[in-house]
């Protein structure tokens, strides 16, 4: 097993970065929960609540963070990054719960309408609030990816999902300023309740991909890609290729097949060399779980090395290293 580890100030950057965001949503909090008792528009009561999930996400998130970080050891030998992903799916279902709890807040009040007080400077709250959501979850989402981490990109795009709620909201206030139409106040309050809830579920799609293991066919086939324009002739085959992501690390398992009368040193040299090339391609702390096979006579009509004693046939055509391929080997493997 090869261990291959990129710098590690990013770790201690993402834990900063959320420290950051969970603060400000602290703050951002307080101010649309003024906006909401100065109004007592349910529409801000939408932008109020789900600043709670900002805040409880925030803590949630940070302590994922804090966890993920910690060496992997005998009880977790894959390291503890999984954690952000259980903290991004509990993100989800707050989301999902705040939105629910949004449009039934605005049903009621659609029967049982309600007094509406000093619109204009709730307007003004809730529109500094969205900036300030922007551009927060745009340095969470930049980070996120520099660090390859799911919480903080999970949490940066939530964050752009309150800033496009909070454009319309605001436009739909205006219009219930000027109007002064008081269904319009819920009527707001259920669009943006069910953009909320969408969110959520998406959230959780995402995160239920990962906790699973799912397949990442772009990263196979990214893979695969790598491998087919970078191979010299002494890899004639590389397959049985599996990738896990646990945080910000690829767990990578893969065979290379190599010529049968390579020395056992040169074989090593041509591991190093796959080695390397995911080491410039890859920005991930990558464990790499390599078996070296020696070629078999099937192999002959793909290899293309000419001086060898033990070929049987001429070389025909090189293997591909597509998705399709991978994907195949994959079926056949759970079939035996």
């Amino acid at each position: 097993m090869i261990v291959i580890k990129k710098e590690t100030d990013n770790k201690n950057l993402k834990f900063k970065v959320q420290l950051i965001i969970a603060t400000l949503s602290v703050l951002i909090f307080i101010g649309k929960l003024v906006a909401y008792f100065l109004t007592n528009s349910v529409a801000v009561l939408t932008d109020a609540l789900e600043s709670i999930v900002n805040v409880t996400t925030g803590f949630i998130t940070l302590y994922a963070v804090y966890y993920s970080l910690k060496p992997k050891d005998e009880n977790h030998p894959f390291g503890h990054g999984k954690i952000e992903f259980l903290s991004a799916s509990i993100e989800g279902i707050l989301i999902i719960i705040a939105g629910l709890v949004i449009i039934f807040e605005a049903i009621k009040r659609l029967f049982v309408p309600v007094q509406i007080y000093q619109l204009d400077i709730g307007i003004f709250i809730v529109a500094i609030a969205g900036l300030l959501n922007y551009l927060i979850g745009w340095y969470s989402i930049k980070i996120g990816k520099k660090s390859n981490s799911i919480a903080l990109i999970s949490g940066g795009k939530h964050l752009h999902s309150d800033t496009y709620s909070s454009i319309g909201l605001v436009i739909g206030l205006v219009l219930l300023y000027y109007t002064k139409l008081a269904w319009l106040d819920s009527a707001i309050a259920m669009i943006f309740g069910t953009i909320i809830v969408v969110t959520g579920i998406k959230i959780l799609k995402k995160t239920k991909s990962n906790l699973m293991d799912e397949a990442d066919f772009k990263l196979i086939e990214q893979f695969g890609k790598l491998i087919e324009n970078n191979k010299p002739d002494e890899w004639i085959d590389v397959h049985n290729f599996k990738i896990i992501k646990y945080g910000d690390l690829y767990h990578i398992d893969c065979d290379l097949v190599l010529p049968r009368n390579l020395y056992l040193s040169d074989a090593h040299a041509e591991g190093e060399k796959l080695k390397e090339l995911l080491v410039s391609n890859f920005k991930e702390d990558i464990v790499l779980n390599l078996h070296k096979d020696e070629c078999f006579k099937q192999y002959c009509k793909h290899c293309k090395i000419i001086d060898c004693k033990e070929r049987i046939t001429e070389f025909v055509t090189q293997l591909s290293f597509d998705l399709e391929r991978f994907i195949k080997e994959g079926k056949e493997e759970n079939n035996l």
